[in-house]
């Protein structure tokens, strides 16, 4: 009997993890694979981890503080032994054959980055994700959210979410990993578009299925962390011409999420993100240098998997209509240019 792939599924579990056990036991009973589960103790509060860290196939990882999403799954990464590398949250439960669809899926040596539909828990004829969409102005949101799955074949994604997502560990340390000055959100974002620029293809996989514990929370330091985080994406991720061409609309939409913020209550947030940026100023540039000098693909290619429209129930900036007429006309305008 051949040997199987060996996946190193790593999970990173923080505060109480109330699906956590679920998630482990899951992944532990995948099948046409060999997996390992790195569970990484990111300061996890639920009574089980003792218990799951001792199973057979589980691998213990992290300092039991909060280092932030990035850093904990650079910590499980560190500690994985597997051919392929899998992201799964703590509050996603994998169908048995998922691991090794995505597997297969990446024998295609196009492709960069295979994840999963993502369903929700509570609801699970409903998608939480075919993929994620990713503005060109570097917004990015779930694709696909509470709408019911028509996919019979893998689809192209600009970004793949973090909650289950399948790459060869090779693709992964090419990449180093995630930045970890996202500390959370985007980095995910990141790792696609920049899958996208070295000319491999991102894909969401209809029938390789996890179950997600989603809840689109509002609090201020999420969104603090979300507009910083978009603003480090932009500048150290789009090329020279590309971030002058869109320097207008760019600007425009600091405006809008400084009004949106004064609306709802976490003004302070927004430009406490500013003050971080301009801080951390010497990283941003050596990032900016670093990623730029690795792409291959150019920015009128790579870009093509933008979107320039926001159409998700999730994010409702005022003027919302207006700026999607003026945003599709301007960006095709200057595409031509990039």
């Amino acid at each position: 009997m051949p040997d199987l792939p060996r996946v190193s599924a790593v999970v990173l579990a923080w505060r109480a993890e109330p699906l956590l056990r679920r998630c482990v036991e899951a992944l532990l009973a995948s099948v046409k694979v060999d997996v390992e589960v790195v569970l990484v103790d990111n300061g996890c509060t639920n009574p089980d981890l003792p218990y799951l860290a001792s199973l057979p196939g589980v691998v213990l990882a992290g300092s039991g503080e909060n280092v932030g999403f990035s850093a904990g799954c650079n910590a499980g990464a560190a500690a994985a032994s597997g051919e392929f590398l899998a992201l799964v949250n703590g509050d996603a439960i994998v169908e048995p054959d998922a691991l090794a669809r995505l597997v297969d899926v990446l024998a295609d040596e196009t492709i960069g980055v295979a994840a999963g539909a993502v369903r929700l828990a509570d609801e699970p004829e409903l998608l939480n994700s075919r993929g994620n969409e990713i503005h060109v102005l570097g917004v990015s949101w779930v694709g696909g959210f509470r709408e019911r799955e028509t996919r019979t074949e893998p689809t192209e994604t600009a970004g793949a979410m973090g909650a289950f997502v399948v790459t060869r560990r090779a693709h992964w340390q090419r990449l180093g990993g995630f930045d970890e000055h996202y500390f959370a959100y985007v980095e995910d974002a990141e790792i696609s578009l920049r899958t996208w620029r070295l000319g491999k293809r991102v894909v969401n996989v209809p029938d390789a299925v996890a179950l997600h514990g989603y809840e689109f929370s509002k609090v201020s330091f999420k969104f603090y962390l979300i507009e910083r985080n978009r603003l480090m994406f932009v500048t150290t991720v789009w090329g020279g011409r590309a971030l002058a061409l869109l320097g207008p609309p760019l600007l425009a939409l600091e405006l809008v999420m400084i009004l949106l913020s004064a609306k709802e209550g976490w003004l302070k947030d927004k430009l406490r993100g500013y003050g971080w940026l301009w801080h951390h100023r010497a990283h941003l540039r050596a990032r900016r240098r670093a990623l730029q000098a690795e792409r291959v693909v150019p920015d009128r290619e790579w870009m093509r998997v933008l979107t320039d429209r926001f159409d998700t129930p999730l994010i409702n900036p005022p003027g919302v209509g207006l700026l999607n007429a003026l945003m599709t006309r301007y960006w095709r305008l200057i595409r031509r240019w990039l």
